[in-house]
């Protein structure tokens, strides 16, 4: 038995029998029983189409479809490769620069225009796009949703921790193409290159120095303003760089971490240990250019070409007497007690 129906010549049922032309035919079982005892109604055959209706445009490849152009124009990438390739149809009219999606578009273009429609309800920040509100927000919440499998460190941003996962896996995805010297981070690569390019790009507005990095500068421009914005917490000493308040405060801990793999002293500055190192090597890498006299420390040196030169910078607060070394000034003094 079967059960014929008809359809236009677009696929689509026609429910008002009015065109006796048979198009297509719809067998059916001779068992009423697979229909649990009765066949199925004729109009549900006519309205299955119907759940289609949304999806106006189809994929000429797979067949797939939806409900907009645009993300059938998106799809249809997937299958020429144009998504892989990198192709990217969507350019600013302002600075030429192409994005794959009109949407990534839409967002840069406010760089331009300076609108800010995303505000923080919190602080009343605003910004350029939804995301970066998004992000910010958390500084408040104290959200930080992305967590490192290997040691559990969370982040408030993924990128984040994707640069943090490759101190684990020793990944250096970035490399020199100069030098060949890799790096974790694209950043750092862009940074170092400018050792090969010589450019520095950063320049103090009050002397006009340049420098390759904006931390140089930032620590430069300090030399102006006179700040110091690192303090030790046991006495109160500022320092302009935090690794030099670091170093300080092993004064008042005593902690030495950097030790003689000849004889196990150690040190509270690699450059000590480098110093001291001398001694079992015999290496004296500080020359004098007037004699060719060589130490082994850069101070030694200091101290010999002040023979030469006849100064003598150390003076005696009782007496005036002066001296070209500290220590010797140091004995005198004794002898005025």
């Amino acid at each position: 038995m079967s059960l014929e129906y008809e359809t236009d010549d677009d696929g689509t049922s026609d429910s008002s029998g009015e065109d006796s032309t048979v198009k297509n035919s719809l067998p059916l079982l001779s068992s009423p029983s697979t229909h649990g005892g009765c066949l199925p109604d004729p109009s549900h055959l006519t309205t299955h189409p119907k759940s289609q209706e949304g999806a106006k445009f189809h994929c000429s490849v797979c067949g797939k479809s939806f409900s907009q152009k645009r993300i059938l124009i998106g799809h249809e990438r997937l299958h020429t490769g144009k998504e892989r390739t990198g192709e990217r149809p969507f350019s600013c009219a302002e600075c030429g620069k192409s994005f794959k999606q009109k949407s990534n578009l839409d967002a840069h273009q406010s760089t331009h225009s300076g609108e800010k429609p995303f505000s923080c309800a919190e602080c009343g920040k605003c910004y350029a796009w939804k995301v970066q509100l998004t992000i910010h927000q958390r500084s408040h919440t104290g959200e930080k949703p992305y967590s490192c499998s290997e040691c559990g460190k969370c982040f408030t941003v993924k990128s984040v921790l994707s640069k943090h996962e490759r101190v684990h896996t020793s990944e250096k995805p970035f490399s020199c193409s100069d030098c060949g010297k890799d790096f974790r981070e694209k950043s750092n690569l862009d940074r170092h290159r400018r050792i090969h390019t010589g450019e520095k790009p950063f320049s103090c507005s009050d002397c006009g120095k340049c420098f390759a990095w904006k931390l140089q500068l930032i620590i430069h421009e300090r030399s102006h303003t006179g700040e110091k914005p690192f303090s030790c917490s046991e006495c109160g000493k500022c320092f302009t760089l935090k690794s030099h308040l670091v170093k300080h405060e092993r004064v008042h801990t005593g902690e030495k971490p950097y030790s003689c793999p000849e004889c196990g002293k150690c040190f509270s500055r690699r450059q000590r240990l480098t110093s001291h190192q001398t001694i079992h090597t015999g290496e004296k890498p500080f020359s004098c250019l007037e004699c060719g006299k060589c130490y082994a420390h850069s101070a030694s040196l200091s101290a010999h070409k002040k023979t030469h030169t006849g100064e003598k910078p150390y003076s005696c607060s009782e007496c005036g007497k002066q001296f070209s070394k500290k220590n010797c000034l140091l004995s005198h003094l004794g002898s005025h007690k």
